[in-house]
């Protein structure tokens, strides 16, 4: 079963500040797989996009350029290495995973397709008949209306829940990290936050923190040491990700579980974390670090050290599909991120709606991933820049 063609849609859902990637992958036996890289903001996904352009056919007269389309869809793993190893000195992790990731999930769609299983059945089987999920609260500007949306969540089911109580002072430098400082109102202002959220929602709903990697070790320190009486579940990202030693300076001088691995990339970089004890939690991100592929092997390793891995979501609806249809499989899981509040844009792109009651996604019983990219709304809300550089 050859590959005929790939196709690339960029589509910025309504209310949405960044653009969805999903790609489409067809064969010489009629077979369709979708896949998704949505890249998080600042333009990522253009850049993304373009590069899958060249990834479909041959370049002449380059080395290590050898296109996509003629290749056998069932060699998930060799496609997988080819595209992981041709950009490595452009950084194979990071920007070759990206990459990896639509066509490895496309594939994985095409052989549960074609073998008329789905794709967590070709995985191994299942381990549950649901995926627990957690979902984000808003409003974090504003205690009351912080408070009364996590009130609203758990009334819908969510027994899990997530937030940046620092964001109101530290959301300007988010993805512009200088200092790594925060100043004794902001950090107080976290902590009333979340001890308002704690007293509204009673000690049996799960509360996670997520600092966007804005920290210094010692301010990471000082916060995740403060934030233990809240009784969460994780500190996400204190820190930036490039240091390993600030990771065992933190590991060191706290005792909070901490979690990490958005922005690590494969087996190699979650390796020293599990090996080393730095980290409770693992969230690599399956649009990110290799698509399905890669995030088991990952889920593997983590499982050797007794470690969850929670798969993160900051992108579209396959994101949220493709995590769910490895948590069905893999033993060491904790939750499978999503939110409540873009269930809207999730279900715009896809043919029929996410399933999600008493906080679980239930997917259904389909060959492949069980969805389609729903053309129509696609074609109705594109990304702007993309259609301009395509005009």
């Amino acid at each position: 079963m050859k590959i005929t063609d790939l196709r690339v849609y960029l589509t910025r859902p309504e209310s949405s500040n960044r653009s969805w990637l999903f790609v489409e992958i067809d064969t010489d036996e009629g077979i369709t797989g979708v896949g998704e890289s949505t890249n998080s903001g600042g333009g990522g996904a253009l850049v993304v996009g373009r590069a899958y352009e060249m990834l479909k056919n041959d370049l002449e007269g380059q080395d290590f350029a050898e296109g996509l389309v003629g290749l056998d869809a069932s060699d998930i793993d060799a496609i997988w290495h080819r595209i992981y190893r041709r950009f490595g000195t452009l950084g194979s992790r990071g920007f070759g995973t990206t990459l990896a990731s639509g066509v490895d999930m496309a594939l994985w769609d095409i052989k549960g397709k074609a073998t008329g299983r789905p794709v967590w059945d070709l995985l191994g089987g299942k381990m549950r008949e649901s995926v627990p999920v957690y979902s984000h609260v808003s409003s974090i500007d504003d205690i009351d209306a912080c408070v009364a949306d996590a009130k609203r969540q758990v009334a819908l089911g969510y027994q899990a829940l997530k937030l940046d109580p620092f964001g109101p002072e530290m959301g300007k430098k988010h993805r512009r990290y200088i200092d790594g400082k925060i100043s004794p109102a902001g950090a107080e202002y976290a902590d009333n936050l979340m001890g308002e959220l704690r007293s509204a929602v009673g000690p049996g709903i799960e509360l996670m923190i997520d600092a966007h990697g804005n920290f210094d070790v010692s301010t990471a320190t000082e916060m995740c040491n403060r934030m233990m009486k809240h009784n969460l579940t994780w500190f996400e990202e204190p820190l930036q990700p490039e240091s390993l030693d600030a990771h065992r300076q933190l590991r060191r001088n706290t005792d909070i579980n901490l979690c990490i691995g958005e922005r690590q990339y494969t087996r190699w970089d979650f390796a020293p974390y599990l090996q080393e004890g730095l980290v409770n939690y693992i969230m690599p991100d399956i649009c990110w670090t290799g698509g399905i592929s890669e995030m088991k092997r990952i889920a593997i390793l983590a499982e050797t050290y007794y470690v969850p891995i929670s798969p993160h979501d900051a992108s579209g609806a396959f994101n949220v599909i493709t995590g769910a249809h490895l948590l069905m499989n893999v033993p060491n899981i904790y939750r499978l991120e999503m939110t409540e509040h873009g269930l809207k844009n999730y279900n715009s792109v896809i043919t029929e709606p996410l399933d999600i009651r008493d906080g679980h996604l239930h997917l259904p019983d389909k060959p492949g991933l069980g969805y389609e990219l729903d053309h129509e709304f696609i074609a109705s809300h594109p990304d702007p820049e993309w259609e301009r550089l395509h005009a």
